[in-house]
């Protein structure tokens, strides 16, 4: 410990103990940890009693900060016996005048927890009346299109094929690879015991095909694209762009809602077939090194392992999965307030929301399909 390190000394007094700070009492000092954790240690094992006195014209350097830890310590009060220089009395006056008194602490009421419970219950129904008038409107805007496709938004629609189909496949080949590496090495360690090694076609196919395919792809369109919708939708309203197609006579739904949710509910399929090939390809490759079990062997047996109505459960459960990520990405867009901060808070929403939604669904397909397929 040097000498200008924050610490206490301590005398006898005629008059009693008195304690004594030495060193520099400043902010740059006392925000270094190993020097604030020593100082604080000596300031818990001073005796709490009247008579102890404080003298701190040997202090080296004394600001706010400082004369703030010795006020705290001193109980927001004046010590009966102290000692100080004119300068260090006037930034203890200082700090004292402007301290405030910590709030009381609030006692737990049950009906402020009722209270506030409503509230979340309220905002929650609100979100949903809202989702259901955007399903609504997209309904009545695909008879629209039905009636007149030729003004139907197709360049909006071409544009978000290629970025949330067309561009998500990089990454969503090199999950959907490492999946398939993992799940074949830890399912081969297992069929291993039992001889079982084989049946490795039967694990990988129904997994990858009916559940970890469309799931992977869902949750990696939904962190991707689903943030995109929202930030994209958010941005508008920061920049009064949605207030202007208002004014316009521009629906929001047909231009903005129907693009998004007609391009992911096309693209999701083809995004969870080339997932699932993806980990297929992963497996096939970890099989082969862990199991010796060849290509050849997953293509020959592959069809008879997984019947036909995995594939069509998988894909209709894309088309779900594309929809209500949009549905939902556009949701928070059109939700969010004309400030930074809430399309920020927005696009978090917007993406935990999604995911969980999916997880949900894939959920209710599964419960709800349980005997197609098998």
């Amino acid at each position: 410990m040097t000498d200008s390190s924050p610490r206490i000394d301590h005398t006898d007094t005629p008059d009693g103990p008195c304690a004594l700070p030495r060193g520099r009492w400043g902010a740059a000092d006392l925000g270094q940890r190993a020097q604030w954790q020593a100082l604080a240690g000596q300031l818990r094992a001073l005796p709490a009693q009247a008579r102890l006195g404080w003298d701190l014209r040997g202090l080296q350097w004394l600001d706010h900060v400082g004369a703030q830890v010795l006020w705290n310590h001193w109980g927001q009060a004046w010590p009966a016996r102290l000692w100080l220089s004119a300068a260090q009395r006037d930034m203890l006056e200082r700090v004292a005048r402007f301290t405030a008194p910590a709030p009381p602490a609030q006692r737990w009421r049950l009906g402020e927890q009722v209270d506030h419970l409503g509230v979340l219950v309220l905002h929650g129904l609100d979100h949903a009346r809202h989702l259901l008038q955007m399903v609504g409107q997209m309904l009545l805007d695909s008879l629209r299109l039905a009636r007149a496709p030729r003004r139907g938004p197709w360049r909006d629609v071409s544009g978000h094929l290629y970025r949330m189909g067309a561009t998500a496949l990089p990454i969503t080949a090199l999950v959907g690879f490492l999946i398939g590496v993992v799940l074949a090495y830890l399912t081969a360690l297992q069929l291993r015991q039992f001889g079982a090694e084989t049946f490795i076609v039967n694990i990988l196919g129904i997994a990858l095909i009916r559940e970890l395919g469309p799931l992977l792809a869902a949750i990696l369109v939904a962190g991707r694209s689903g943030s995109a919708i929202t930030a994209q939708i958010g941005v508008m309203r920061v920049t009064e762009e949605l207030d202007a197609m208002r004014v316009m006579g521009i629906p929001h739904g047909f231009r903005l809602v129907l693009p998004r949710a007609l391009a992911l509910a096309l693209a999701m399929p083809l995004v969870c077939v080339w997932t699932t090939l993806c980990a297929l390809a992963g497996g096939m490759l970890a099989a082969d090194l862990s199991l010796g079990i060849s290509p050849a062997y997953f293509f020959h047996a592959m069809p008879a392992a997984v019947g036909i109505g995995n594939l069509t459960l998988a894909l209709s459960k894309s088309v779900v999965f594309g929809t209500l990520i949009a549905l939902v990405g556009c949701h928070w867009g059109l939700r969010v307030k004309p400030n930074t901060q809430s399309l920020g808070e927005g696009t978090t929403a917007s993406v935990v929301t999604s995911i969980t939604v999916v997880i949900i669904v894939d959920a209710l397909f599964a419960v709800v399909f349980k005997n197609v397929g098998f």
